[in-house]
């Protein structure tokens, strides 16, 4: 094992993989305002991925390396972990990495929220894809439903070291007048802990602004739970009940303790009873998810949104509020709900999520999408991708429509970055990554692959364009904060919090972008606490 703890990655990888609709980026409802679901800053110009056409093509046969033994993320071949524990010997090793489609930004933000406390966030709940996924990026947009794919890199400051980006982007999100009609069930936490400033404040005005701004054909229907649950607006189609629709919102106080387990189960039931055909049906849970009441087990509380997804096709999106926050139950909950997770803690937050995030989603122009990246070993000697720990998905499931990947809409964006070492001498193809869905509505498979070669990696991080420089502070940024408990930083090339600090300021002042702006003055922070 090397002294970064990264390898390459076993031929079998876990279980289904765990579902995803992805929210970074994009105008999401134009009626809540501007915005553009283009990037900001100039176009990436260190490496042009050689895209193919958009006809399905097979990835890689998997290929094969010669004697070498190679590692699955945090697994080692045979030997014992970093926290002790054996490994499992895999001898046959293999250059693929397939993970499930997923942008959720929650951990990025609820990080933010911690540093700004004048605290560490708990290692635990450091997801470094949904940093890397928090920031907006300028991929080709494809013309039509699916995917396009941009593959680049740099080097990083560690020898044969690169970090390799995968970009994947769905079409610019339509205007509101083309968009199908929603129906969302708000399942509101009023327990005693949400009178806490920055919680159900900032839910009440961020739903209230967002009512006004739904479109006469849209519906919705509110639950609130604390002690027990109840059903406050049954779904309501806002036409000429808006008024309806505000009372409710503005009746929310808080009270008691949080019985979680019973507002989604009453959320849920709203949802199916009020369920129209033709549109999206969503539910919304808003919650600092500390259960404390009723049922309290999470298994239990994710059966039922499992039960309800697959009967009813009705998904959940989870909104985190509050300093104390149970990130590792959202989290569960919105994966078993075909959902993503988001997190809010200002009033731009949550007027981002509920005005912006929330309605791309009633619209799908991609089902169960998962991607592949078949790297080259005459080239690649080691790699692994940063965070989706939670996303992997077996190589051969990766043409099994059978199994789960991530819902996606218009206006998406999805990025990985791979931690790559090449061999010495290195030259010609290093990598192909390729993405599979379902269309939406006949449910044909399709795929879209892009490539990159060994000469795109010639450059500096540092010295790429705005997008791979802000994904790799945003990952670099997250390794640090795994590692602050006094793990050894698992990302070549990673930089000290000062001097990371330091760039993420020149690069905020460079792009004038105010969420890289964020970024520095959270890493700032972070280095001030440590």
């Amino acid at each position: 094992m090397n002294r970064y703890g990264i390898h390459g990655k076993r031929g079998r990888r876990g279980t289904t993989a765990l579902l995803a609709l992805t929210l970074a980026g994009g105008v999401l409802l134009t009626g809540c305002g501007g915005g553009d679901d283009s990037a900001s800053g100039a176009k990436d110009t260190t490496v042009d991925s050689r895209r193919r056409g958009s006809a399905p093509m097979p990835a890689p046969d998997r290929p094969r390396g010669e004697g070498e033994q190679r590692y699955d993320g945090d697994t080692a071949t045979g030997g014992t972990g970093k926290n002790g524990d054996s490994r499992e010997i895999a001898p046959d090793p293999d250059y693929l990495s397939t993970f499930a489609l997923d942008v959720d930004t929650a951990s990025y933000g609820y990080a933010r929220r911690t540093l700004a406390e004048g605290r560490l966030p708990d290692p635990a709940t450091v997801r470094p894809e949904e940093f890397v996924n928090s920031f907006r990026q300028d991929y080709e947009r494809p013309g039509g439903d699916g995917f396009s794919v941009t593959v680049d890199g740099a080097r990083t400051d560690d020898g044969d070291w690169s970090l390799v980006r995968v970009g994947l982007a769905t079409r610019s999100a339509e205007r509101q007048g083309e968009r199908p009609p929603a129906a969302l069930t708000f399942v509101i936490d009023i327990s005693g802990s949400m009178g806490e400033p920055g919680r159900l404040d900032l839910a009440r005005e961020a739903l209230g602004t967002m009512t006004d701004r739904l479109r006469d054909d849209d519906s919705v229907a509110l639950v609130t739970f604390s002690a027990e649950a109840e059903t406050v607006l049954p779904m309501t189609r806002l036409g000429d009940h808006r008024d309806r629709v505000h009372d409710a919102v503005d009746s929310l106080e808080p009270t008691d303790s949080t019985n979680l387990g019973a507002g989604v189960e009453t959320g849920y039931e709203t949802a199916v009873e009020g369920r129209r055909g033709g549109v999206t049906n969503r539910v919304v849970l808003v919650s600092d998810a500390l259960a404390n009441t009723g049922d309290t087990d999470a298994d239990t509380i994710l059966e039922r949104i499992a039960t309800e997804r697959r009967e009813h096709s009705i998904t959940l999106f989870g909104v985190g509020v509050g300093s104390d926050y149970g990130d590792a139950l959202m989290e569960r909950l919105a994966d078993k709900g075909d959902g993503h997770t988001a997190y809010v803690s200002t009033p731009e937050d949550a007027r981002e999520v509920f005005c912006e995030q929330l309605p791309t989603h009633i619209e799908l122009t991609a089902r169960d999408a998962k991607a592949q990246v078949a790297f080259d070993p005459e080239t690649v000697a080691e790699f692994r991708l940063v965070g989706y720990d939670n996303r992997r998905v077996a190589d051969e499931d990766f043409r099994d429509d059978r199994v789960d990947g991530g819902e996606v809409g218009p206006g998406h964006t999805v990025t990985a970055l791979y931690a790559v070492r090449t061999r010495p001498g290195a030259d010609g193809h290093l990598a192909t990554a390729t993405v599979r869905w379902l269309d939406p509505d006949s449910r044909d498979p399709h795929e879209e692959s892009g490539v990159v070669e060994t000469d795109a990696l010639d450059g500096s991080v540092w010295e790429a364009g705005r997008g791979l420089r802000v994904t790799a502070t945003a990952a670099y940024f997250a390794d640090a904060l795994r590692s602050s408990e006094g793990d050894r930083s698992s990302l070549p090339g990673a930089p000290g919090l000062a001097e990371l600090s330091e760039r993420a300021d020149g690069l905020a002042d460079r792009t004038e972008d105010e969420d890289v702006r964020e970024l520095a003055e959270a890493i700032e922070e972070a280095d001030r606490l440590t």
